[in-house]
């Protein structure tokens, strides 16, 4: 009799952010952590009308402006960033203003997730680890728990749990 296939235990929600792995400690040297940081001040006070809201968005984007330049990112101040993004080099990330970017994904240093002349943006869903050099190009869908080789090229559907890695992309199937 065959054995029932059980989902893999990733350790790392797909759905609930975890908030802790954006936090950073008072006076710890984090470009990347600052930049989220200042990404959520901005986002957090977006909404509000008083001239307390005005001020901190003045200085949110302030902060935004030099901590980009420092980590040496592009990543839109109003970018739709779930909860618990890792980035733990942030150089060279540019991430395209409509793109999305789902809970506990982390991404590598030089990962760019933009269009490829089509106007649409890929849309990554949670849990989802990126490597180095990767580029995510066009309107396409990143399942849950994905992963990105280093330098591939993505421009087409990656499903959940499954792997993408070369030049274009070829994606293998989960394992479990």
């Amino acid at each position: 009799m065959p054995e029932a296939q059980t989902a893999p235990d990733h350790g790392v929600s797909a759905t609930t952010p975890d908030w802790s792995r954006e936090h950073k400690a008072m006076f710890e040297w984090s470009p990347a952590r600052s930049l989220l940081a200042a990404i959520r001040s901005y986002q957090r006070h977006r909404r509000g009308s008083g001239p307390w809201h005005g001020l901190c968005r003045r200085i949110a984007v302030l902060r935004h402006r030099f901590w980009q330049v420092v980590a040496g990112s592009d990543i839109p101040i109003n970018a739709q960033l779930g909860g618990g993004l890792m980035l733990p080099h942030p150089n060279g990330i540019v991430i395209h203003p409509d793109a999305v970017v789902g809970p506990n994904c982390l991404l590598f240093h030089q990962v760019t997730l933009g269009t490829n002349g089509t106007g649409k943006a890929p849309t990554l869903g949670g849990h989802v680890d990126v490597g180095a050099g990767a580029r995510i190009l066009g309107g396409v869908v990143i399942g849950d728990h994905a992963r990105i080789g280093a330098n591939a090229v993505v421009l087409c559907d990656v499903p959940a749990g499954a792997t993408a890695i070369g030049v274009p992309a070829k994606v293998l199937p989960p394992q479990g």
